[in-house]
């Protein structure tokens, strides 16, 4: 009696121990849960034709892409800053049987494109191939699970099927990230499934069929070291759109303040919203150096080895907000941004340094009501 008392007892206490553990907050929602509303309320509306197996018309995929109000009331945020016709390209190539390559320099947010289109079009935006130079034939196609494979011999049940597996299964959009790190030889492992959209599995003389609504959405760019060239017979089977980065500076800015907003709240940091003036001089500078010319066309520059994307001048931001949050006052200013800019220009210790300084000396140095983002730079430097 006194057992089955201090066994209740103990259980009584594990479970009050797991009721006081703290819920799990996540870092970073997929799209189409963070986004669950706004995917509702296009669907109600969305009277238009759909391609098989589409959550949404491609009128409707366009508007979650680039924003705008519904008629039942609903505001629709943008995902996207720039050209509409890129984007309606790359919806109605996925509505064909092309794959779609988002292509680009770093940082024009070819991943973020490609994450929504997926979760729009397919409701899932996980089934993700993330290309590295180690990325193995495997990763595409299929694995084993050898344990199974060893007691019962090779069977379906065996099989541990891949991202691009499962989407070919149920319609899916699949998504292959930094296509170009693959070896060559690993990228050649589509060329039957974006041909034939079917995946041998010549173990068993079998194959899985691609159901209707599948399609790959790939990305590319072609800044990295290391990058492996797309044979023509893998080109072939893509529609290419090239993401460029944006064309005015107020469209720059426009992205990095909402990434920077959103990223803000998803790490709780207790700092202000930072100021729009700061996130324009970052702006300025990034696109002043990757231009090689001063915004009013007087002072050609020299150029740093780095591509100074809008990512990396959202990530100066969240930084620079991380250090006013803990070390500072809260309020964004010229110190806390400092060291981001320079890390983020500063690539090539030798070769990007006097860029840097030079630029500093320059332009920074001279321009009306920069004087304290010169100071701090200078006080790193």
């Amino acid at each position: 009696m006194a057992t089955t008392k201090s066994a209740k007892t103990a259980k009584a206490a594990q479970g009050k121990a797991q009721a006081s553990e703290p819920v799990q907050v996540i870092l970073r929602q997929h799209a189409e849960d963070q986004f669950a509303s706004e995917l509702t309320a296009l669907a109600e509306v969305d009277d238009r034709q759909r391609p098989p197996n589409w959550q949404l018309s491609p009128w409707a995929v366009v508007t979650y892409l680039m924003g705008g109000r519904l008629d039942n009331g609903v505001e629709i945020s943008p995902k996207y800053v720039g050209n509409q016709r890129l984007m309606e390209i790359a919806i109605a190539t996925l509505a064909t049987d092309r794959a779609l390559l988002l292509y680009g320099v770093p940082g024009t947010g070819k991943s973020w494109v490609s994450e929504h289109l997926a979760a729009a079009i397919s409701g899932n935006s996980t089934l993700l191939i993330q290309g590295t130079a180690g990325t193995s034939e495997e990763a595409i196609r299929y694995g084993w699970n050898y344990a199974k494979l060893l007691a019962e011999g090779p069977s379906m049940e065996a099989i541990v099927h891949s991202p691009l597996m499962n989407a070919m299964a149920a319609g899916k959009i699949a998504r292959v990230e930094e296509l170009t790190r693959m070896p060559a030889d690993v990228q050649d492992t589509l060329i039957t499934v974006l041909s034939e959209k079917t995946l041998p599995i010549a173990e068993l003389g079998e194959e899985v069929q691609a159901g209707k609504g599948f399609n790959l959405i790939a990305t590319a760019n072609n800044r990295d070291k290391g990058v492996n060239e797309l044979s023509s017979a893998l080109k072939r089977r893509f529609n290419t759109v090239i993401l460029p980065v944006p064309r005015l500076a107020e469209e720059e800015v426009q992205i990095v303040q909402k990434r920077v907003e959103s990223l803000g709240r998803a790490l709780e940091l207790p700092a202000e919203a930072p100021a729009l003036a700061e996130i324009r001089r970052i702006v300025t500078i990034f696109r002043e150096l990757r231009n090689g010319i001063t915004e009013d066309g007087k002072t050609k520059l020299k150029s740093p080895s780095g591509s100074l994307s809008p990512a990396e001048a959202i990530s100066v931001v969240n930084s620079g907000q991380a250090l006013a949050a803990h070390f500072g006052d809260g309020s964004l200013n010229a110190e806390d941004l400092a060291a981001g800019i320079q890390g983020a220009v500063v690539k090539d210790p030798v070769q990007d340094a006097v860029v840097w300084k030079e630029y500093l000396e320059t332009v920074v140095k001279e321009r009306d009501g920069w004087k304290d983002i010169y100071r701090a730079c200078r006080a790193l430097a």
